[in-house]
């Protein structure tokens, strides 16, 4: 996921690398080194490249795709220090319905085992213009929040992070949370009950966002019904683009207004070569049939990958990538569940 369940969406466009018509994903061959069971189902993987070469630089709340012993690729959110380039840390929350992924990785790999991982990236960013950072996770959301702590400690920056959890033994990371220098900047809820949890964040954001919360940002991580609990509190204090989130997974998306195309062309701006795609196909299987190859990783629009401008044309979009001012503005498309309002899409291809 992007946190540590499977794959996630949040509020921002992700860069991504292009080779002429191509989409290219960069991936790496990694060991395990060390495997540690940080609470309840939660067990993190610290992986260095096999070449010996450091990884690439990313931003804190960045996540790697993992492909699992099974064969199946999934995205999770490095958790441990971005600015130390040896090596990686991420977390996997075991899930019961598992296809493959989480339970092949807490199943299949040992000390040892090589794994193919992709190169870092980020929906999920520190808003640099913030004056202040609140964190607010639940269960193995801690995971993107964690790597942001690291930095906001280094650059002394004025944080808090709230840690949700049923109870100290489902809380991941603890130790390193409750040790300094993290504790400091760490308030753990554990054991909440639904009906207080709107009580709860309410009382986190009257001393976290004191003065209607001026140059704050909330950043948010965990299962969706916690999410919206919070994201409904925080809108009471802040607008709505000072407050983040990251999901585990795609969830139905809502139908937009307006009309929806059954049928449409895609046109690649480079070429002036066209399409049509059917109603079955997506975007991205219409393109590889003129042999235009979109990389793409979750196929459910949460991950990013396969993001591509628009030239001209007005998208439906399907994603769970975009912010409500981004959708808006038209200006890019998930291309494997995205779909067109006008009978041609220019694409930035």
């Amino acid at each position: 996921m992007v946190c540590g369940a499977s794959a996630l969406f949040s509020h921002s466009i992700q860069s991504y690398q292009r080779s002429g018509l191509i989409m290219q994903a960069t991936s790496y061959k990694v060991r395990v080194d060390a495997l540690r069971d940080e609470a309840h189902g939660i067990r993190s993987f610290s992986i260095t490249r096999l070449d010996g070469q450091p990884f690439d630089a990313y931003e804190p709340g960045a996540h790697i795709d993992v492909t699992a012993p099974s064969g199946v690729t999934r995205q999770y959110s490095l958790c441990g220090d971005p600015d130390r380039r040896d090596a990686q840390l991420f977390a996997v929350k075991r899930e019961s319905a598992s296809r493959g992924g989480s339970r092949s990785l807490h199943d299949d790999v040992t000390v040892g085992t090589e794994l193919s991982v992709g190169a870092p990236r980020n929906l999920f960013q520190l808003a640099p213009e913030a004056q202040r950072h609140v964190l607010v996770g639940a269960g193995i959301g801690i995971t993107p929040l964690l790597s942001m702590a690291y930095r906001l400690i280094k650059q002394n920056a004025p944080f808090e992070l709230h840690y949700f959890a049923r109870s100290e033994q489902d809380a991941a990371f603890l130790p390193l949370l409750a040790r300094a220098p993290f504790t400091d900047y760490v308030k753990l809820h554990f054991g909440v009950k639904p009906d207080a949890l709107d009580d709860a964040l309410a009382s986190c954001f009257a001393a976290s966002l004191a003065d209607n919360g001026t140059g704050a940002h909330v950043y948010t991580c965990g299962p969706s019904a916690f999410m919206e609990r919070v994201v409904a509190a925080a809108e009471k204090r802040l607008p709505e683009d000072a407050i983040h989130l990251e999901r585990f997974a795609a969830e139905p998306a809502a139908p937009e207004s307006g009309a929806t195309l059954d049928t449409f062309e895609v046109q690649v701006a480079s070429t002036g070569q066209t399409v049509r795609v059917e109603k079955n196909a997506s975007i991205v299987e219409a393109l590889a049939t003129i042999g235009i190859e979109v990389d793409t990783s979750c196929g459910e629009g949460v991950c990013g990958t396969c993001m591509v401008d628009v030239v001209t044309g007005e998208p439906e979009h399907r994603d769970h990538c975009l912010s409500k001012a981004e959708r808006a503005s038209n200006k890019v498309i998930c291309c494997c569940i995205s779909r067109s309002r006008s009978p041609v899409l220019v694409l930035d291809l």
